[in-house]
């Protein structure tokens, strides 16, 4: 199999396991562990996972001066702010919400990168990030009567303002990948965030009652450890490496019905016609900012 084509699987499977982490981690915050705790959790695990790796790597464990503000902003809002409001937003709202609202990122990214990068702004983008927003609007003003979210409109927020956070990071973690390789990044990123995280997260971590958990609950938490979070993000950070920031990104659009399917056959929510509008005008908003890209074959 090429590189190429390995690219692409990984890709997949990274936002297949993307996906699943919307309902396991509903599942497990926060009746068993509270948002910020579980946080403590993903990172701790990640950060070993990572340096074990290097132990098997003949490459550095330094960063270049000049490079270490970009990595801390990379950290802040790569996984401190991203992962924060993702866990304490979905904890409050539903997956195939997060899962929708989280197809806004693509814009967002190009609307940050117009403004660091100094891109053009065409009109076509403009209308696209209009459409887009008013989808999202739709999606967090459905009332919903379930029990899958105590607060929704609050989650909602949260998921959005992770993705504008997620945003940034994609933007400005460009350059380093130009300078370092995919696995140098992602250890010192992760490295920095988890210093950023352990503060807010380490009280509630503390909380947990770990040896009386069920077996399928430390299964769980294992899962979103190793598979959500560590090997998403590495083959997240493969495909960038082979593929491009661009024909990557564009993955994000297979997340929701992967969420949408495991919400509804393992959580019981419902995909109401409302979302379906909803979700319309986000891909059409998406398209539109993405259009000229395509069209120059970017």
């Amino acid at each position: 199999m090429s590189n190429t084509r390995k690219a692409h699987a990984a890709v997949l499977a990274t936002n297949i396991l993307f996906a699943s982490n919307y309902s396991i981690i509903k599942f497990i915050t926060p009746s068993v562990v509270k948002p910020f705790g579980l946080n403590v959790v993903r990172v701790l695990g990640c950060i070993v996972l990572f340096w074990a790796m290097y132990l098997f790597k003949s490459s550095t464990a330094t960063i270049q001066k000049k490079h270490i503000p970009r990595f801390i902003l990379c950290a802040a809002t790569g996984i401190a702010i991203n992962q924060t409001f993702f866990i304490k937003g979905l904890s409050l709202t539903m997956p195939i919400h997060a899962s929708l609202l989280m197809l806004a990122c693509p814009i967002f990214i190009t609307f940050i990168a117009a403004w660091l990068l100094k891109e053009v702004i065409t009109f076509k983008k403009i209308l696209g990030l209009i459409i887009g927003i008013a989808g999202s609007v739709i999606l967090i003003s459905i009332k919903e009567n379930s029990s899958g979210g105590s607060d929704i409109l609050l989650g909602d927020l949260m998921i959005l303002v992770n993705a504008v956070s997620y945003g940034f990071y994609m933007v400005i973690v460009r350059p380093l990948m130009e300078a370092y390789s995919p696995i140098h990044v992602m250890r010192w990123v992760f490295t920095l965030g988890t210093i950023m995280i352990l503060p807010f997260g380490w009280q509630q971590f503390m909380e947990v009652d770990w040896p009386a958990l069920h077996p399928q609950e430390v299964a769980a938490i294992i899962y979103i450890v190793i598979g959500g979070t560590f090997l998403a993000y590495f083959l997240n950070i493969y495909g960038i490496n082979h593929l491009g920031a661009s024909a990557t990104g564009a993955y994000i659009y297979t997340q929701p019905v992967f969420a949408a399917i495991i919400a509804v056959v393992f959580l019981g929510e419902h995909f109401s016609w409302q979302k379906g509008i909803a979700a319309l005008l986000i891909f059409t908003g998406v398209f539109l900012v993405n259009m000229k890209r395509r069209e120059d074959g970017a």
